[in-house]
This record gives C-alpha cells, sequence and structure tokens, in this order.
C-alpha cells in the first residue's frame, strides 16, 4: 500500500469532488492537491501544488453540466499535468458528456462524441476510463486504451433485497436490451421490451410491450436519465399494461429541466441511480436513492496500476 501512495497519484476538477475522494478512501489515500478556478473574464485556471513527476496520475472528472466547463477543466488539468512531467495520465470520466452525439442522423450533422476523444487525446491523454458510455462504440473514437466499467452490477447487486421471482426486467426501448439482459442474468429474471413507433408524421408515438408484465413487480433498466420524459412516460405503459409496481434505475442521473418534478408524479416507487454524476440538493427527490461506483473505480485504478485486467472485475 505504501507503494501505491508513494506512486499513484489522484486529482479531480470541480465536476464531482465527493466522488473522487470516496475513490481515494477506497484506495487509502489522500486527494491530490490542486486549485481549479476561474479568472474574473470566466477562462479556467488550474495549479498543481504538489510534484507528479514519473508519477501515474488520475484525474476524477465527469463532462456533466456545466458541461464545457467540466471538459475544459480536465482538458487544462492534463495539460498541466502533462507539462508537470507526470508518468502516465489517466482520464478517469465515469460519466461521458456529448455521448448521445455518436452518428450523423442527418446532413451537416457533427459527431461530437468523436471530438471530445481526440480533444483528450490530443491533450496528453494516455489511458480513459468510463462507465456506461452511451453507445460502446464509442471506445473506438479513441487511439489510447479505454476501460469500459458497467454499472449494472452495481445496480443489480442493489435490486436484490427489492425484487422477487415474479419481477420482469424491462428495457424502455429496443436499443437498451443488452443492458437489460445482462442485468436480468445477473438476478435469473426474464425480460420485457417497450416497442415505440410513430404510425405516421405528427401523431403521436404508440408503445407496446414486448413480454409478459401482467400482474408482475417491474424494473425499468436504463443508461441515462435526462428529463426523465421517455422512462416516466414507460413507467405509465406498464402499469397500463398491469404490471403491479414499477422501480427504474440508470446510471446516469442528468436530470436536467423537468426531470425529478416527472419522477415525483410518475407511478415510479423508487429510482436508484449511481453517484457518477453528484445530485444537486435542489435536484433530490425521496423517490430516488444513489448507489456509489467508488468501489469499482478504485479497483480498476488499483487494476491498471499494477498492469492487471480490468475485465477480470466483471467475470
Amino acid at each position: 500500500m505504501d507503494f501505491m501512495k508513494e506512486n499513484i497519484k489522484v486529482f479531480s476538477g470541480n465536476a464531482n469532488k465527493e466522488l473522487a475522494e470516496d475513490i481515494c478512501k477506497e484506495l487509502g489515500i489522500s486527494l491530490g492537491c490542486c486549485e481549479v478556478g476561474k479568472f474574473s473574464d470566466g477562462e479556467i485556471f488550474v495549479n498543481i501544488d504538489e510534484t507528479v513527476r514519473g508519477r501515474d496520475v488520475f484525474i476524477i472528472q465527469p463532462t456533466c453540466s456545466p458541461v464545457n466547463d467540466n471538459l475544459m477543466e480536465v482538458l487544462i488539468l492534463i495539460d498541466a499535468l502533462k507539462r508537470a512531467s507526470a508518468g502516465r495520465i489517466n482520464a478517469v470520466i465515469p460519466y461521458y458528456g456529448y455521448a448521445r452525439q455518436d452518428r450523423k442522423t442527418k446532413a451537416r450533422e457533427p459527431i461530437t462524441a468523436k471530438l471530445i476523444a481526440n480533444l483528450l487525446t490530443v491533450s496528453g491523454t494516455d489511458r480513459v476510463v468510463s462507465m456506461d458510455l452511451h453507445a460502446g462504440q464509442i471506445q473506438g473514437y479513441f487511439d489510447i486504451p479505454v476501460d469500459h466499467l458497467s454499472g449494472v452490477p452495481i445496480l443489480a447487486e442493489h435490486f436484490k433485497n427489492i425484487v422477487d421471482r415474479e419481477t420482469v426486467i424491462v428495457s424502455p426501448d429496443l436499443g437498451g436490451v443488452t443492458r437489460a439482459r445482462n442485468f436480468a442474468n445477473l438476478l435469473d429474471l426474464p425480460i420485457a421490451i417497450i416497442e415505440k413507433r410513430r404510425p405516421k408524421a405528427n401523431v403521436s408515438e404508440v408503445m407496446n410491450v414486448i413480454g409478459d408484465i401482467e400482474g408482475k413487480n417491474v424494473v425499468i433498466v436504463d443508461d441515462i436519465i435526462d428529463t426523465a420524459g421517455t422512462i416516466t412516460k414507460a413507467a405509465q405503459v406498464l402499469k397500463n399494461f398491469g404490471a403491479k409496481s414499477v422501480y427504474a434505475c440508470a446510471t446516469h442521473p442528468v436530470l436536467s429541466g423537468p426531470a425529478i418534478e416527472r419522477i415525483n408524479d410518475s407511478v415510479i416507487e423508487r429510482f436508484i441511480i449511481t453517484n457518477t454524476i453528484p445530485l444537486i440538493k435542489d435536484r433530490e427527490s425521496k423517490k430516488i436513492e444513489a448507489v456509489s461506483v467508488a468501489p469499482i473505480f478504485a479497483e480498476a485504478i488499483k487494476r491498471i496500476h499494477y498492469n492487471e485486467s480490468v475485465s477480470m472485475l466483471f467475470d
């Protein structure tokens, strides 16, 4: 442990310092000393207040709201560490912002997820660690190693004391079927899928349920909850199709706009999230409960530092 304390340095911007401190507690080390602030015109400045020469450095910084400030913080931290002769720079980005812009869906549209990958690489990052990317293919946007962690085992473990044999795991759309299947496999439960279609232009979506949920408890599994419109509508559809009770979980609680009000007003009984993104005090809800991802990130950091397998975390 003394060897690790001597050779690992962990720093954080302002995005989620609480998670960074929790990860350091798991590692048995102190969070690195650095100042990340702003000049009066809004420019971000960074001061690293301890030596990093030759060290294995990890920067904990999700690119959540305010997205652009948090992104610039991590880029400037990386540049500062590179110029201070850090041995290896690992960007730990629990929530990878701009991930939903991962492909062109119409003409003259950017692929911003790729742009962010380029910025991180060019700034001097040697490795990226993230959790539940919106699309796994984003790993291919990097020409450096990416460790893609999963929040599904953490959420599934939490539900072991909630679900029973009459529970069905539900994917809120066709794109999330693999995630729901992985979640269901961990609990040995069946799955159902909400299928959405728009019959014609300017006609509202019709939602159907593929699978048997009548009289069952259901758990909706998603990766990102932004305005919570889709998941609260899905919960109501499940109720309409005969579900007994509806629970939900997601890895990244973006929770923008009317999200909290929608969750509070919905038929969802409990909403389990992780702390990849910090919950703002005025965005809390009695229905929402957070579980910590600090242990899995700390274990990943240990394994990366000692050049051990990270995939073994999920075996």
